[in-house]
């Protein structure tokens, strides 16, 4: 099923109709501020076993996931003075912060040091869902096995067919993936450049 959801104004309407398939354990592809991802509620296991299938990943690896704002981080992961300073002067944006994840988070999404990517997107339709569901979603990239990322939603529409419950258009996102900065220990490192100016951690 594929559905136009506004990127700046989400219908309510199309959100819950998300959101009802997240809570059903169901797989959703969905624009962010960098490119399309692919998720699911990070509290239904089975749909996680689900996104790992689709993406073809070995289990050691976690996903990111998205939490609607600075708050709901500190539910989900360990977050020190330093952490949240730094955060509150990037996010929403388009970085993945690796922090120490807390108890609320499943076993499966934490690597074996126990951390945790998490992402507050510049985008209303990933914040909306996030805020209407009450859980963070999974985000990994809608890209193909070779590492491909596929930017127009009728073509993801196309290439992920049935395995996913819903593609929801939300026009052109960038090409480019979220820079990647490990906090833990209040020691920035950057894991991966990507869009979101990195310089300050340097």
């Amino acid at each position: 099923m594929l559905i136009h959801i506004n990127p700046q104004n989400p219908q309510p309407r199309l959100i819950s109709q998300a959101v009802s398939i997240l809570r059903e354990g169901g797989v959703i592809v969905y624009p962010t501020d960098t490119i399309y991802g692919i998720g699911c509620d990070i509290m239904n296991k089975k749909a996680i076993e689900k996104v790992y299938r689709i993406k073809n990943r070995d289990k050691k690896k976690p996903f990111s996931f998205i939490c609607s704002d600075l708050k709901n981080i500190s539910d989900y992961a360990k977050v020190s003075n330093y952490a949240y300073k730094t955060m509150k002067r990037l996010l929403p944006g388009p970085y993945t912060f690796i922090l120490e994840g807390s108890r609320m988070v499943p076993k499966i999404m934490l690597t074996k040091r126990k951390t945790a990517g998490i992402r507050v997107p510049d985008h209303e339709i990933c914040l909306n869902l996030v805020q209407e569901l009450g859980h963070p979603i999974i985000s990994t990239s809608a890209s193909l096995p070779g590492g491909e990322i596929l930017l127009d939603p009728s073509l993801l529409h196309d290439h992920f067919g049935a395995s996913v419950d819903l593609v929801i258009d939300g026009g052109p996102v960038s090409d480019e993936p979220s820079s990647v900065v490990s906090l833990i220990d209040d020691t920035p490192e950057i894991l991966r450049e990507g869009q979101g100016d990195v310089s300050i951690f340097r």
